[in-house]
């Protein structure tokens, strides 16, 4: 971790056949981001819409903790039960390109 925080890659794969529910849910706990220190800074998706890619910065790594353990993030993720996404989460840094 660098004075810029914390940065995150989540890999985030939906469940077969609730690839909609999957982007409603990302919707709903994206938006909690800010409540932890945390910063939403590029979202993309697979142009099947089956997986989606976020790169995270949190300004700390007790910002990224409480976010994992909000009751409304665990909430939306428990009422989704077997619908909710898989997502794998890679700690990464900013490289810069050579010129």
């Amino acid at each position: 971790m660098t004075d810029d925080g914390l940065l995150l890659a989540a890999i985030v794969e939906m469940a077969d056949g609730h690839a909609e529910a999957g982007t409603r849910y990302e919707d709903a706990v994206l938006a909690l981001l800010p409540r932890h220190g945390g910063t939403l800074e590029r979202r993309t998706r697979a142009t099947t819409g089956a997986a989606e890619v976020h790169l995270i910065r949190f300004r700390n790594r007790a910002g990224y903790d409480s976010f994992m353990t909000d009751p409304d993030r665990l909430a939306l993720r428990a009422g989704l039960g077997d619908a909710a996404p898989a997502t794998r989460v890679i700690e990464v840094r900013d490289v810069l390109l050579p010129e």
